[in-house]
């Protein structure tokens, strides 16, 4: 296991297609046939003596679970391994929440807005302390 190489996590969606050896706009007709016919083709049994082929099966087998998914294989078209990795860890339905946070602009918004307000002082005296030592609080009926 330690000779085995590291893969890096892509943002491109494209090497589950070439494992079955498909094309993006592939349909679920063609995954399924694709599927089959690597499947038995490399399927353990029919290859006793050589670990390469049980290797290439659990990648067979792993892209047909992603690309059959209508979720995952959304998530992995947009943005990659790196997308499905980030499904596993965040959730399906945290996605795009995340990569619209991790986008350049909004870290920019975040450093903006803690300027403006003093590293978020103001924020916190507004919200907690009802401004300045009280100048703002409520006044009782």
């Amino acid at each position: 296991m330690a000779d085995q190489r590291q893969r890096s996590l892509s943002t491109s969606g494209e090497s589950l297609y070439h494992v079955l050896g498909l094309d993006k706009n592939a349909t679920s007709d063609d995954i399924k046939k694709s599927y089959r016919k690597l499947a038995l083709k490399y399927h353990p049994d029919k290859n006793p003596d050589n670990p390469e082929a049980a290797d290439k099966f659990k990648e067979i087998n792993n892209a047909h679970a992603i690309l059959t998914d209508a979720t995952k294989r959304n998530i992995y078209d947009k943005y990659g391994s790196l997308g499905l990795y980030v499904a596993e860890q965040f959730g399906e339905e945290n996605v795009n929440t995340y990569f619209v946070l991790s986008s350049w602009w909004a870290k920019a918004l975040f450093v903006v807005c803690g300027l403006l307000t003093c590293c978020y002082c103001c924020c916190c005296l507004c919200c907690c302390f009802n401004c300045c030592c009280g100048k703002c609080k409520p006044k009782a009926p």
